[in-house]
C-alpha cells in the first residue's frame, strides 16, 4: 500500500511538472516574436503615461517569449473612449494590455452617458500602486490655506478630464461633500495639461493623486508655487503629516458616504491594467505574474525611483474582487453618487 502511494505521488508529482514546462512552453511559443501594446487612456506626460512607460521598459523579460512591448495613448472622453475600445474593439489575444482610470467603473454602474462596456467583465492584471489624492492650489490663486478657501468669494477653477477621472470625481466629491467654492473646468486630455493650464493661470489648481502630483510638479511644491491645501483620503500620508484630511471636515454621514464611495473606495482601483473579455486565462495569469514579477524587479525599481514612481503593488485577483464589490453598492447610495458625480 505504502509503495502504491508513494508511486502515485511521484506520478501526480512529475504530472504537474511536466505540465508547467508545457504551459511555460506554451506561452513562449505564443509570445515570442510578438508585439504587447500597453494602451494607456492619458496624455503623455501626465501620471498614468509615466507609470505605464516604467512598467513597458521592463515588463518584456518577465514574459515567456519576450515579446516586443510599446506604449501608445488613446486619448479622449475622460477616458471612456479607450474603455470602450477595450472592450467592444481590442482582441482578446492578450496582446492588448489596458491602463485606465477605476473611477470609470463606478461611473458605468452609475450609468454614465458614454459607457458603453461593462467594467465586471474585464480581466484585471494589477494596479502598480494605491493612489493618495490631495487638492492642490496655485499661488497665483491667492489661497494658501483651507481657511482662506472655505471664505473664498470666487470658485477654485479646478481641472478635470471629464466624469469618471480622478480630476474630476474627487473635485466634485470635495465640492459636495465640504461645500468648498469649487468649479469643475473640463475636459483636459490629462493631468499634464491641467498642470500647464494651472501654470499658465487658465486654472487655479486641481486634485488627483499625490504620487503622481509630486513627480509632475516637484519645482513648484518645493517653491511654493504650487500648494497642497487638502488630502481625500481615510488617513494622512507620511510625506505630507501637516496636510488635513477631507474625512475631518465632514459634517454629515451624508458627506462621510460621498468621500468613501467616491474617492477612498476607488483610490485602490485607481491605476488600473486588464485586457479585454474573454482573454484565454492561461494568458491572463502569464500577464498576471509577469506584472507582479516587473514591479518586484530591481532594475524596474531603480527607473521608478528615479522618476519618482510610488510602488505598492495590488494584485489583479484582488481587483477582481474589489470591482465585483463595486457592482453590490445600494440603490440609495448609487442615486446620491450620482447626483454628485454625474451633473446634469
Amino acid at each position: 500500500m505504502y509503495r502504491k502511494l508513494k508511486y502515485l505521488l511521484i506520478c501526480l508529482t512529475m504530472g504537474y511538472f511536466i505540465a508547467g514546462i508545457a504551459l511555460a512552453a506554451g506561452d513562449e511559443g505564443f509570445y515570442k516574436g510578438k508585439t504587447l501594446r500597453l494602451l494607456v487612456a492619458f496624455a503623455p506626460g501626465g501620471g498614468f503615461d509615466t507609470y505605464s512607460r516604467a512598467i513597458g521598459r521592463h515588463m518584456s523579460k518577465h514574459i515567456p517569449g519576450s515579446p516586443s512591448v510599446i506604449v501608445d495613448n488613446m486619448t479622449g472622453a475622460g477616458g471612456f473612449i479607450h474603455a470602450n475600445y477595450m472592450y467592444r474593439q481590442a482582441k482578446p489575444d492578450g496582446l492588448t494590455l489596458g491602463n485606465n482610470i477605476g473611477g470609470l467603473i463606478l461611473q458605468q454602474i452609475m450609468g454614465a452617458k458614454g459607457a458603453d462596456f461593462d467594467g465586471k467583465q474585464f480581466e484585471f492584471i494589477g494596479a502598480p500602486s494605491i493612489d493618495n489624492q490631495v487638492c492642490v492650489l496655485t499661488k497665483a490663486s491667492g489661497i494658501t490655506s483651507m481657511d482662506q478657501w472655505f471664505a473664498a468669494k470666487q470658485p477654485m477653477r479646478l481641472g478635470g478630464v471629464g466624469a469618471g477621472g480622478s480630476a474630476s470625481d474627487v473635485a466634485r466629491a470635495v465640492q459636495a461633500a465640504l461645500k468648498l467654492p469649487i468649479r469643475v473646468v473640463e475636459p483636459y486630455k490629462g493631468t499634464a495639461e491641467i498642470k500647464l493650464a494651472a501654470e499658465s493661470g487658465e486654472l487655479d489648481g486641481g486634485c488627483w493623486a499625490w504620487e503622481s502630483m509630486k513627480t509632475m510638479w516637484p519645482r513648484a511644491l518645493e517653491t511654493g508655487d504650487v500648494n497642497v491645501l487638502l488630502m481625500v483620503m481615510p488617513k494622512k500620508h507620511p510625506e505630507l503629516p501637516n496636510v488635513p484630511l477631507a474625512i475631518d471636515y465632514a459634517k454629515t454621514e451624508d458627506a462621510r458616504r460621498i468621500l468613501k464611495y467616491a474617492v477612498h473606495d476607488i483610490a485602490t482601483v485607481t491605476r488600473i491594467y486588464f485586457v479585454p473579455p474573454a482573454t484565454p486565462k492561461d494568458r491572463v495569469q502569464t500577464l498576471r505574474k509577469a506584472f507582479a514579477d516587473t514591479l518586484k524587479d530591481p532594475e524596474f525599481i531603480a527607473d521608478a525611483k528615479k522618476s519618482k514612481l510610488d510602488i505598492e503593488a495590488v494584485p489583479g485577483e484582488d481587483l477582481q474582487k474589489l470591482v465585483q464589490d463595486l457592482y453590490k453598492i445600494d440603490p440609495s447610495t448609487l442615486a446620491r453618487l450620482k447626483e454628485v458625480l454625474l451633473p446634469k
